[in-house]
């Protein structure tokens, strides 16, 4: 009932968004947001209050939290029903969801000033899709969130985005689109190869888990053709090099609160599903392709970031830093330990935080000063001193600073993929390549900072340059606020991902 709410409260606001006169949109929106966002705060202290020992979704179902099941229809002998509930690793994005939801739109008053109902409307029918991606326990329901999030998220690019947005609007739903049929190919070759009667993700997973005698395709055995399909079809989103490119040309045209919705929860959606059908439904063909899984992690952490060094554009920067620190989530999952996957999910969390606090202070000083280039700007601090302490708090939580979360998360990978067994021999020189990653973050984000934060006032722009809005600084100043609570005590969330992924781990015979 409650995840119902959720859905129906945003889908019902975004008409009415739809509706609204423009120069009211905006407010309503952020209004109408908050709801979801305070329904979902509540349900995350019930989890932690009550929920707190359940264990994974997919395969203890019994244990599911704000579970509701309703038949639906019949698709060729397989039953579709309305299946929802959460557990300790949906819970914690469904919170970043509806949380970071709000703050974009109210980040969003200041630089959309065009044909914002539409734009605000759009918005929180993102939001329903990601609130249905990270509750819904049907394959069924599932897929039509997980693409129904494709049509707002191409919309609010192609006509509020920069000068090439049509160009990145259109290499975005391809790519995306295009891993999502290959995903839904991988999958359903193992439904017909299993004789499932139901689509619910819990009976599908002990299907997959029960398979035997599966045919082979090419000489290949379906198990592992399924999960390179699928693993595809999910590594386009986090997205890991080389798959990428899409995302880069996406940041830099989007709009800046659509930046903080992409990086910050489209991304999770990658991960999530991996962490779900991947490493829980197929945890045995997981295990046997750990090395060169961790090897893709590892290339994307140092790529991403050798990258991001090589940027003069503060949009582009941050967009690489997300590629690099999604690397860390794909070699943390492949661990098959405690810490490993736990830190991985957990760095999911971290990352939305992070990633978007990011954004929207970029966001915050393009709209003041005009341009984000590094070269054309100096000496912020002295204008703008709220807006540059956050950024720099922020660039330094990127970085691992102790008592943030960034530092908690890496840290937790590191420390259950360093003798992780399912890596073997390549698990310390692994986990050093990644760790590298860190010198090459702190020093493209420390040159960025020292270039246009600090020094002599110079910038190329007939704008005035003064302190931004309350209502522009206020969205960074919560988000600075979660990121130093979960780093200070990471087991506000560390406590139910823990108990939620330990069945998988049992399953794949993680210690």
């Amino acid at each position: 009932m409650w995840v119902a709410a959720l859905i129906a409260i945003t889908l019902l606001g975004a008409g009415v968004v739809f509706l609204a006169p423009n120069r009211y949109a905006g407010k309503l929106a952020a209004g109408i947001s908050a709801v979801p966002a305070l329904i979902s705060v509540y349900m995350y202290w019930v989890y932690l209050t009550q929920y707190g020992g359940t264990g994974n979704a997919l395969l203890s179902p019994g244990d599911i939290a704000f579970s509701q099941q309703i038949p639906w229809i019949s698709l060729g002998g397989l039953e579709v029903s309305y299946y929802v509930g959460l557990d300790g690793v949906s819970m914690p994005l469904l919170a970043l969801t509806t949380i970071l939801t709000t703050l974009a739109l109210v980040s969003a008053w200041t630089p959309i000033d065009e044909r914002q109902s539409q734009f605000y409307g759009l918005m929180l029918l993102m939001e329903v899709s990601l609130i249905g991606v990270f509750s819904a326990l049907d394959f069924f329901l599932w897929f039509v969130f997980w693409e129904g999030v494709l049509i707002p998220m191409y919309l609010l690019i192609g006509v509020w985005g920069g000068p090439r947005r049509k160009y990145a609007a259109i290499k975005f739903f391809v790519y995306t689109n295009v891993a999502s049929l290959v995903m839904f190919a991988g999958l359903f070759a193992l439904v017909f190869a299993t004789d499932l009667t139901s689509l619910a993700l819990p009976a599908m997973a002990e299907a997959f888990r029960n398979a035997s005698g599966l045919p082979t395709v090419a000489g290949i055995n379906l198990m592992t053709l399924s999960f390179v399909m699928m693993f595809f079809g999910f590594a386009v989103k986090v997205p890991v090099f080389p798959l990428h490119t899409w995302l880069p040309d996406a940041h830099v045209e989007a709009p800046t609160p659509v930046s903080v919705m992409l990086a910050g929860v489209l991304l999770k959606m990658g991960t999530y599903a991996l962490l779900r059908f991947n490493f829980t439904m197929l945890a045995d063909t997981a295990r046997q392709l750990a090395v060169p899984l961790a090897i893709v992690g590892v290339v994307s952490v140092i790529y991403g970031a050798m990258l991001a060094l090589a940027q003069r554009d503060l949009k582009r920067i941050v967009a690489y830093s997300s590629i690099s620190s999604m690397g860390y989530v794909i070699l943390g999952l492949v661990a098959f330990t405690p810490h490993g996957m736990g830190g991985a999910t957990f760095q999911m969390i971290s990352h939305g935080l992070i990633s978007g606090l990011m954004f929207m202070s970029v966001g915050v000083i393009y709209n003041t000063t005009h341009t984000r280039m590094v070269g054309d700007m100096s000496g912020l601090a002295d204008r703008m001193p709220w807006t540059v302490g956050i950024f720099v708090a922020a660039a330094f939580g990127y970085m691992g600073l102790p008592l943030m979360s960034g530092f908690a998360a890496e840290y937790l990978v590191f420390l259950g993929s360093f003798d992780a067994a399912t890596l073997g021999g390549a698990a310390p020189v692994l986990t050093a390549l990644a760790m590298f990653g860190i010198v090459v973050v702190a020093g493209y984000l420390l040159w960025a900072m020292q270039r246009t934060l600090f020094g002599p006032f110079a910038i190329e722009t007939d704008y005035d340059v003064g302190p931004a809005a309350f209502h522009d600084v206020a969205p960074l100043a919560v988000l600075l606020l979660l990121v130093i609570a979960l780093g200070v005590a990471p087991d506000l969330s560390y406590d139910m991902i823990q108990h939620s992924i330990s069945p998988v781990l049992d399953l794949g015979g993680g210690a």
